[in-house]
């Protein structure tokens, strides 16, 4: 990796040069929904936090404009992208969100799907094959409908069923110790859509009620996607990990990708000869030759930015660098459950949550950090530019310490 060790970058510097790579420094102008989306993907999770991403990155976004670049325009896609998360990302860029994430062998195949290796094992079954039957099925089946993944796992692993020697068959028919009320080869179909979807066959189609449902990419967009070219779109997916969380290192690359350390690696190989090494808070870490010039000089971050749960600023791997204080980790990043965080000119001050009644959105906001009285106008004014995306007219703010 290219190395210089003359740029020394603290966590205030980088935290300044990421804020302003996610568009959180400063709000884009009107219209930027896809220069938003595409900085590194949106997490949609729980459903809705992507539209809320967006609205704090974009001057004047509305849900209907969300709604409409998703359903209408479908100039952005939904699908299973990073860590197998429902992601958002421009249509134009699905390779690279994609493709760019692919698995390319057993090892990094089964690393994607931790977790499915001991049914694997049992059935007698590589990843590899699981991914193949699973991905030679399903466009018949999904042709012309849409499905839950539920109705989808089920009904591939019924079909893959009917191909299985009688042996692998009866592992394949067991009882699931991976979910109740699911047989073994089910529950396998499942982890493998998660792959599958990477190949770029299927993707989030309207979503009815509070169940999502899948389509054929295919059939949504009235034609299928390019054939992507892997190498580039792995490099692709590198260099933007890079443009939105450097400095950093092919650890953290892999972590916020979801995938095995080794395939990380070649992907970082890919674009070594653009890095520049940097010294971040006494560590080796990289950054992307082409942002030396801003990461030296960024630009301050301004205004109150309501942040999401799962939001891209907060999949950073290096949290201590968007909040020092460990001892609020545990309670910021939850294994389920996660609150929203507050953002006052750039540094994390509060917890978030929701909850509607009517149409009135009752906004909780825990406390961490001084937030001066004279910002709390502000910080009401951003909260009720939130009620929309919650179906509410109207935003009750209450404050409390976290």
């Amino acid at each position: 990796m290219a190395a210089n060790g003359s740029i020394v970058c603290d966590r205030d510097r980088a935290l300044a040069f990421r804020l302003d790579r996610h568009h959180l420094a400063r709000r884009l102008p009107p219209g930027s929904l896809l220069e938003a989306a595409g900085a590194c993907g949106i997490q949609d999770t729980p459903p809705g936090s992507a539209a809320l991403a967006l609205h704090a990155r974009v001057t004047g976004l509305t849900p209907a404009d969300v709604d409409r670049a998703l359903a209408a325009d479908k100039t952005v896609l939904q699908a299973m992208s990073l860590r197998g998360a429902p992601l958002v990302f421009p249509t134009a860029d699905a390779a690279i969100f994609t493709a760019g994430l692919l698995p390319e062998d057993e090892p990094s195949l089964r690393f994607f799907i931790a977790g499915a290796g001991e049914g694997l094992d049992r059935v007698g079954m590589s990843a590899i094959e699981l991914t193949a039957l699973t991905a030679g099925a399903l466009p018949d089946i999904l042709a012309s409908r849409e499905m839950t993944k539920d109705e989808l796992g089920l009904e591939i692993a019924d079909r893959i069923s009917e191909r299985l020697d009688t042996g692998r068959r009866e592992q394949w028919r067991l009882p699931s110790w991976y979910a109740s009320g699911q047989y073994l080869g089910e529950s396998l179909v499942r982890f493998a859509l998660y792959v599958v979807s990477l190949q770029g066959l299927f993707c989030y189609g309207p979503r009815k009620g509070n169940k999502a449902r899948f389509v054929l990419t295919g059939e949504w967009l009235d034609s299928p996607l390019p054939v992507p070219d892997s190498a580039r779109a792995r490099a692709g997916l590198a260099r933007r990990y890079l443009h939105c969380y450097g400095p950093s290192t092919p650890a953290h690359y892999a972590e916020w990708a979801g995938i095995a350390p080794a395939q990380a690696d070649r992907a970082w190989s890919m674009i070594n000869g653009e890095l520049t090494e940097v010294d971040f808070t006494g560590q080796r870490a990289w950054i992307l030759g082409s942002d030396v010039a801003c990461i030296k000089s960024p630009a301050p971050a301004s205004g109150v930015r309501f942040l999401p749960p799962h939001e891209p600023l907060l999949q950073m791997r290096d949290r201590a660098t968007l909040v020092p204080d460990q001892s609020l980790h545990r309670k910021l990043w939850r294994a389920v459950g996660n609150p929203g965080l507050l953002l006052v000119d750039g540094e994390a001050v509060a917890a978030w949550r929701s909850q509607k009644n009517g149409r009135t959105m009752n906004l909780a906001i825990e406390t961490f950090a001084d937030i001066p009285g004279n910002r709390r106008p502000e910080i009401a004014a951003e909260a009720a530019t939130l009620a929309p995306y919650r179906g509410c007219s109207s935003v009750n703010v209450r404050y409390g310490t976290i």
